[in-house]
């Protein structure tokens, strides 16, 4: 799928985009809560946003994830593709922390300004899709090992990246909730608002 449109990073410090592109999400999903809307909308977005830099970072080729080295692919229905930095990162993890923290400190405080979801719910969402994006990379036993030390550099007081083990398989323990639900769709299959007995046993059957 192609993009129809680009956006650079930096609209995610507009308020005014960022209203029009939450509600906007009220297309997909149905209409909800500001926050409910809000939350979801972060957690999808959120994936896309640290995407180069977690590849960048396991790679060994740092990208630079400042706002105003990244842009947004998006489609006409509001979802988004991905991201791309514009630009290396010259430094090591404390730069590369303190140019997230200032990517992601800015999507949060925005969101949850015109939004009304809590900085500190989205902030767990911003670990967990940190998680995530570090298991998708070629080598999830080295990104896991960096999930850590990356999230320290980060600061923000995001909380600390968790992982299990299904079999042999990692996975991300949430300490997030997208809100899905809300909008009338299912739990997500690792959502930490189950009993831990149903989300091993959906994650067993998801992941073998």
């Amino acid at each position: 799928m192609k993009p129809d449109w680009t956006a650079p990073a930096t609209r995610l410090a507009d308020a005014e985009w960022v209203r029009a592109r939450i509600g906007g999400a009220a297309k997909l999903y149905g209409c909800a809560r500001p926050e409910v809307l809000g939350t979801i909308w972060w957690y999808s977005l959120s994936s896309v946003l640290v995407a180069p830099a977690v590849e960048g970072l396991v790679g060994g080729t740092p990208v630079d994830p400042s706002l105003d080295a990244m842009e947004l692919d998006l489609v006409a229905d509001g979802r988004f593709l991905g991201a791309r930095s514009t630009r290396p990162l010259s430094g090591g993890l404390p730069e590369l922390g303190a140019a997230l923290a200032g990517t992601l400190g800015t999507a949060i405080t925005t969101i949850a300004a015109v939004s009304g979801a809590r900085e500190r719910a989205l902030g767990a969402i911003a670990t967990d899709s940190l998680g995530n994006r570090l298991l998708w990379t070629p080598d999830p036993e080295r990104a896991m090992s960096l999930a850590g030390p990356l999230v320290a550099a980060i600061g923000l007081g995001l909380p600390k990246p968790r992982f299990v083990r299904v079999g042999r398989a990692p996975a991300v323990r949430r300490a997030s909730c997208c809100l899905i639900y809300e909008v009338g769709n299912p739990k997500c299959v690792s959502c930490p608002r189950q009993t831990p007995a149903e989300r091993e046993a959906r994650l067993r059957a998801a992941l073998g």
